[in-house]
């Protein structure tokens, strides 16, 4: 799970401040604010890891990627190459690692959470080259060990730590290897020192780490009147929830049964799904069956009430196919994922959309096979009635404060700034920003001046005839 992000230089934000991520993490904020680049960032992250060429310090994107970021020149504050793009990321591990020096008997260095910091300039061909790039590995608040890799002035690379010493191998004193993408020492590197193993665990850290972010855009695709499903298990339910039915089929294949949180009655994936479809009020039945036996076709097949007949998903409110994605991936990642979602609630009845803010709580707090699932949800919304539900179930105590965190993105100038929302244990927010839904106030003294006009206007005409 993600505990912190920071960006310094990067689209609109010249620096994000450091922002705690919460199991729930919530982004308000007017359109072209700069929200979703702190998404997109991570994503270019997780496709530079994912990428086959090491040597390519920045995946920005490309036709056939995930995302698209255009060149290093566009992803800079300004569009200035002179800038630095720095970004730090914090996360809690699934399993404490645990690091030995072999050269120190009784050494031991033991930690749950670790945090990863790089800073990039654009090099003479205008790509991004690595500069620094830090890791720390930490028990609880406590740092144990860390490990830093800069450039001098002379642009040579030195290794060091505050907490570790690091023994050169024995022979010529060549000098260190650039880093392979944005986060790895290299191989060649590493061997220049007779103790500089466990350096390959911290990049497979922070790969496991970008490996369970998944992310739900905001456009979903329509739904179908067929689906085809062979037995694959999808990574996640696509960017445009394009396998979400998928997803649903494979998780029922598998047996896997979650309860909404610890001692809740426990469902098998597809009933789970139902039931929340049901409780959110789009549908009263839901099921995917397949449209004869042995066959890979499946139909997607609903009932609006009770008594309604059972009809196809195409042939029922759109909103069921815009919400189904969002509902299936908050429960399909595996555990200690990361969501990001953008605009869940759009197409949704406002009143579904307060029910939204349940079904999320309720991921961060859902079990499986007895063992909590550890996900984080982080959410674009521009919904007051997710807000106000959010808000109600922290005063119902049915949601920690320390478990939310909710901001504001705003334009100032060229810039974005972020604003974190003080919530207290009543649900209120104590730093209310101005215009965060709109002015509301201005309309209803406009509307209650514009009709005292009017009735004013309808008693002179009155009064004349």
């Amino acid at each position: 799970m993600l505990t912190h992000l920071r960006i310094k230089n990067f689209k609109a934000w010249k620096d994000t401040g450091p922002i705690r991520l919460a199991p729930l993490t919530v982004l308000f904020g007017a359109n072209s604010a700069g929200k979703s680049s702190l998404g997109h960032l991570l994503l270019a992250l997780q496709q530079t890891a994912r990428s086959t060429d090491r040597k390519r310090a920045l995946h920005l994107g490309d036709a056939s990627s995930l995302i698209d970021l255009g060149t290093f020149t566009d992803c800079l504050h300004g569009h200035d190459l002179k800038q630095a793009l720095s970004f730090e990321l914090g996360w809690t591990l699934p399993k404490a690692l645990d690091v030995r020096d072999p050269l120190q008997a009784g050494s031991r260095y033991q930690g749950d959470r670790m945090r990863l910091d790089v800073t990039m300039m654009a090099n003479k061909a205008e790509q991004p080259e690595v500069q620094a790039l830090r890791y720390s590995l930490s028990s609880g608040t406590k740092e144990v060990i860390d490990v830093a890799l800069e450039r001098d002035e002379k642009r040579k690379l030195n290794l060091s730590s505050t907490h570790y010493g690091f023994k050169m191998a024995d022979g010529r004193k060549w000098p260190l290897e650039e880093p392979e993408k944005f986060y790895r020492f290299s191989d060649t590197s590493m061997a220049r020192y007779k103790n500089g193993g466990f350096l390959v665990d911290f990049a497979l850290a922070a790969e496991s780490m970008l490996e369970r972010i998944s992310y739900l855009g905001p456009l979903r695709s329509h739904p179908q009147r067929i689906y085809q499903w062979s037995g694959d298990m999808p990574a996640s339910v696509g960017q445009m929830g394009e396998y979400a039915v998928a997803a649903i089929l494979a998780a029922q294949g598998e047996g896997r049964r979650l309860n909404r949180k610890a001692g809740h009655h426990t469902k098998g994936f597809a009933e789970f799904i139902a039931a929340w479809l049901k409780d959110l009020g789009v549908i009263d039945d839901f099921a995917v069956r397949p449209v004869a036996v042995g066959r890979k076709e499946y139909e997607v097949l609903v009932k609006s009430h009770a008594k309604a007949p059972e009809v196809k998903i195409t042939d029922v409110g759109f909103g069921i196919s815009q919400v189904l994605p969002a509902l299936v991936q908050a429960f399909y990642c595996p555990p200690h994922s990361t969501v990001w979602m953008e605009q869940p609630e759009i197409h949704l009845h406002p009143q579904v959309q307060a029910e939204l803010a349940d079904v999320f709580i309720s991921a961060t707090q859902a079990c499986e096979d007895g063992k909590p699932r550890d996900v984080q949800l982080i959410v674009e919304s521009h919904s007051e009635h997710f807000l106000n539900r959010l808000q109600r179930r922290m005063a119902e105590e049915m949601v920690k404060p320390e478990d939310v965190a909710v901001y504001f993105c705003r334009r100032v100038g060229a810039t974005t700034e972020l604003e974190p929302l003080r919530l207290n244990m009543f649900g209120e927010i104590e730093n209310w920003p101005e215009h965060f839904f709109g002015d509301e106030m201005a309309d209803i003294a406009g509307r209650t001046i514009a009709a005292m006009k009017r009735k004013k206007q309808s008693s002179q005409q009155g009064g004349a005839l």
